[in-house]
C-alpha cells in the first residue's frame, strides 16, 4: 500500500486541524494513525476498519480526535480538536499487513507494514 499524508502545520493550543492520508494499492486493510514526538517511541493514535464501521483510539486522544474514511475508501482523515502542546509530533498513517478488522491488532505498531512519510503537527502553548 502506498500512503501519502498531509495536512500538518503549526497551530495554537485549543485549535483544530485535519490530517489526510491518501492510500493506493492493496485494499481491505485497516488504516491507522501513529505519532512520534522527539525522543519518544512512535505511538498509536487511532485506527479505522476498511469499511469504516469500526474504530479505535488511544486514551490520550479519545473525545478530541475523530478518524474517518471517504466512501471510496482511498482516503483516511484524522480530525483533531482542542489540540494540546503534548499533541506535537510527526503523524504517520499506516496500513495493516492483513485484511479485516481486529481490535486487538488495531493499536499494535507491528501489525502495520506500510507507512506514509509523516506530517509535522506543532501545537504552541
Amino acid at each position: 500500500v502506498q500512503l501519502q499524508a498531509f495536512g500538518g502545520g503549526l497551530v495554537q493550543a485549543g485549535a483544530s486541524l485535519r490530517l489526510s492520508c491518501a492510500a493506493s494499492g492493496r485494499t481491505g486493510s485497516t488504516l491507522g494513525w501513529f505519532r512520534q514526538a522527539p525522543g519518544k517511541e512512535r505511538e498509536f493514535v487511532a485506527a479505522i476498519s476498511y469499511v469504516g464501521r469500526s474504530t479505535s483510539y488511544a486514551d490520550s486522544v479519545k473525545g478530541r480526535f475523530t478518524i474517518s474514511r471517504d466512501n471510496a475508501r482511498t482516503t483516511v482523515y484524522l480530525q483533531m480538536e482542542r489540540l494540546k502542546p503534548e499533541d506535537t509530533a510527526v503523524y504517520y498513517c499506516a496500513a495493516d499487513r492483513t485484511t479485516g478488522w481486529s481490535l486487538a491488532r488495531a493499536n499494535k505498531r507491528e501489525a502495520y507494514d506500510s507507512w506514509g512519510q509523516g506530517t509535522q503537527v506543532t501545537v504552541s502553548s
